[in-house]
């Protein structure tokens, strides 16, 4: 782009906290943008983790914790780690068309607002921003990144006053046998922004960022052009062609888990009446393609019946919870015992 040709620019606020919701929304507006408009929107998430589009979320997330205490899973279009996501943290994605996309302008923008704060973060490696303190490196935002061929994205969380208490909780999995292929998470020493500026909210971080990316642009767009933010929310959804269908995907099983990459799961215990070791093979889509189940118990045909039933089904504790009903009632002298299995593996599979 030559100087002094005219800039499109849009801005979006998501008064949503459902990630679904979120995702879906970018994910329509970076597929439906004039690659020569510049796009912000900020947006955040209570209660969520967030995996990269290659993470397997049994390997990077305590799955069965998310569910117990009603922590939704994501899976975001982008590459990168997983993060954890409460109304303390605020979430950024800067768009445009190529040739103009540059990583380096959306970080430009969220370090100038930072400072109009009084926090002087700066760049770090390829994904993070860090404020120095005492001689220590803190992270207070990580970022992935996503481009096609005329266009690219660049999205990012910022810490505020997240509860590190969850983010330590559900980031970390259960301890498994569980080899899974896919990329893993790199923890860092993070920081909430809170720390430097105590009386920081979402808001003042909304508008500090706001302000820096119309500045940014302020000699390239037009003077009679008028930003108007677009507000946006469940009741009130963007219009765009295509984006119901984008929100159900981006809410499906099949998405946000069944995503995973090939990957094995192998499991035991010793029970009264005998043990019982399982090895499973999951392949992209999150289907049990292979299911091998040995004990030393006294009753051995209801478990290789339950290893025929096991191959081609999902593997999701629901699906597997009705499955194991239904098992159990084809061998009623064995109710007791087939039922503290049952319930032993589908608190092992969570």
């Amino acid at each position: 782009m030559k100087r002094g040709d005219v800039v499109a620019i849009r801005l979006l606020i998501s008064e949503s906290h459902n990630p679904h919701f979120n995702l879906a929304v970018e994910e329509a507006i970076f597929k439906s943008m004039d690659p020569a408009h510049k796009v912000l929107f900020l947006w955040r998430n209570d209660n969520t983790v967030v995996i990269g589009r290659g993470q397997n979320p049994w390997k990077e997330c305590n799955t069965k914790k998310m569910a117990d205490d009603e922590i939704i899973l994501a899976r975001r279009s982008s590459g990168g780690g997983a993060v954890f996501h409460d109304l303390g943290n605020s979430n950024f994605t800067y768009m445009a068309g190529k040739p103009d996309y540059d990583k380096s302008v959306s970080t430009a923008i969220i370090l100038s607002a930072l400072q109009s704060l009084g926090i002087d973060a700066e760049a770090s490696g390829r994904n993070d921003l860090i404020v120095l303190q005492n001689g220590e490196q803190r992270k207070i935002s990580g970022s992935a990144y996503r481009e096609t061929a005329d266009r690219g994205f660049h999205h990012g969380t910022l810490l505020i006053d997240v509860d590190f208490t969850k983010l330590s909780n559900y980031l970390n999995p259960d301890p498994k046998k569980l080899a899974a292929k896919g990329i893993t998470s790199v923890r860092s020493r993070v920081a909430n922004l809170k720390e430097f500026v105590p009386s920081l909210t979402h808001e003042m971080l909304c508008d500090a960022i706001e302000k820096a990316f119309f500045q940014h642009f302020a000699d390239e767009v037009g003077e009679s052009e008028m930003v108007i933010p677009e507000l946006i929310s469940e009741d009130n959804p963007p219009k765009i062609p295509g984006f119901a269908e984008l929100y159900e995907k981006q809410k499906s099983w099949e998405w946000n888990f069944g995503q995973a990459l090939q990957f094995s799961h192998e499991l035991s215990e010793r029970f009264p009446w005998g043990g019982v070791e399982i090895h499973l093979d999951v392949v992209r889509g999150g289907i049990m393609e292979d299911a091998k189940i040995f004990t030393d118990s006294l009753f051995v045909e209801p478990f290789e019946r339950l290893t025929s039933l096991l191959i081609g089904k999902r593997y999701n504790v629901e699906d597997l919870r009705l499955l194991l009903n239904n098992w159990i009632t084809e061998f009623p002298e064995y109710n007791a015992e087939l039922q503290q299995f049952s319930d032993w593996f589908t608190q092992s599979l969570a």
